[in-house]
């Protein structure tokens, strides 16, 4: 099997990879190695990819359209695009990368998958979509017309594409939405990170909305697991959204406690009130997951973290 995967140095996109390789799956990788975060990590993350001979890295944007020219007399039998420009906050302050990357980004993957007549698309979406959405578990039978941020409505704006495409030429496309995914190797700008980092060098950890939050924090290895059951899925209809979540949501302040203990010190807090675009709880519903994706997520915060901090001390080489 060949599959583009793009968004290949992120987070989801490195363990993803990283599973196919260990399948004997050929993996295009695509990724422009954005500075949205330290480049340092997402080279690192690559330079594990690059030990395996099934692996080829193409370092490019999404939304390049020359990269259609890279594919040709290539058989690419599904693209899993994870490449987006992430993170609620950050779309306040720059809005024109999140509809270059996620929309045409979208758009310019589906056109690949047109051209070479690609019949299977994975692409990832967010749990973001539901925004201010109060009836609880988010399912995916909810409508999701109310984004409360850019970088939801980008997403959104995805799932639309998808379904457009879909439908005109015959492609199944499995739409993902993920909720709060951490684990080693994860991403500098999310909680679980951030406090850990801050918690190590004594520096203060802002913890918003006055603590009351709720998040569904879900392991890495679950969410790859999610993945690779879309890609084992040959029930699909044309279109289809799942949720990939722990669909456990635990309490912000328990989720820290958690991090202090794991570290053995106390964190230095600062209670601030909730961010523009952020969401005061989210919480999957993934019966329709269960089902169709085999998706039974295992992994607990009480043993994620204390992986992710194992993975952090060992990556910055602290004792």
């Amino acid at each position: 099997m060949n599959v583009v995967l793009t968004g290949a140095a992120g987070f989801i996109g490195f363990h993803t990879s990283l599973a196919l390789l260990k399948k004997k799956i050929y993996v295009y990788g695509i990724d422009d190695i954005n500075p949205y975060y330290d480049v340092s990590l997402k080279r690192d993350r690559l330079s594990i990819l690059r030990k395996y001979k099934n692996f080829y890295f193409i370092k490019k944007k999404i939304e390049d359209k020359k990269i259609h020219s890279f594919f040709n007399k290539k058989k690419i039998d599904v693209i899993i695009n994870l490449a987006a420009q992430a993170g609620v906050r950050h779309s306040l302050k720059n809005p024109y990368v999140y509809i270059e990357s996620n929309v045409l980004g979208q758009v310019n993957m589906l056109e690949l998958a047109r051209l070479f007549n690609v019949k299977k698309f994975i692409y990832a979406s967010s749990s973001s979509v539901y925004g201010g959405n109060k009836n609880m578990p988010f399912s995916v039978s909810q409508r999701v017309d109310n984004p409360i941020s850019l970088y939801a409505a980008s997403k959104k704006s995805t799932e639309l594409v998808a379904e457009c495409y879909s439908h005109l030429f015959n492609i199944k496309c499995t739409g993902l939405r993920f909720f709060t995914v951490y684990g080693p190797w994860g991403r500098p700008d999310m909680a679980t990170f951030i406090f850990t980092k801050n918690i190590l060098e004594n520096k203060t950890i802002e913890i918003f909305n006055y603590g009351k939050m709720e998040r569904d924090f879900t392991y890495i290895d679950d969410i790859v697991q999610g993945i690779l059951g879309a890609l084992k899925n040959n029930n699909v209809s044309n279109h289809k959204i799942y949720n990939l979540g722990n669909s456990n949501p635990e309490v912000l302040m328990e989720f820290v406690e958690l991090i202090e203990k794991t570290l053995k010190l106390n964190a230095k807090k600062k209670l601030l009130p909730i961010q523009p675009g952020d969401v005061s709880k989210t919480y999957a519903d993934i019966e329709e997951s269960k089902k169709d994706l085999k998706f039974f997520p295992k992994v607990k915060i009480s043993e994620g973290i204390p992986k992710f901090i194992h993975w952090y001390k060992k990556y910055y080489k602290l004792p």
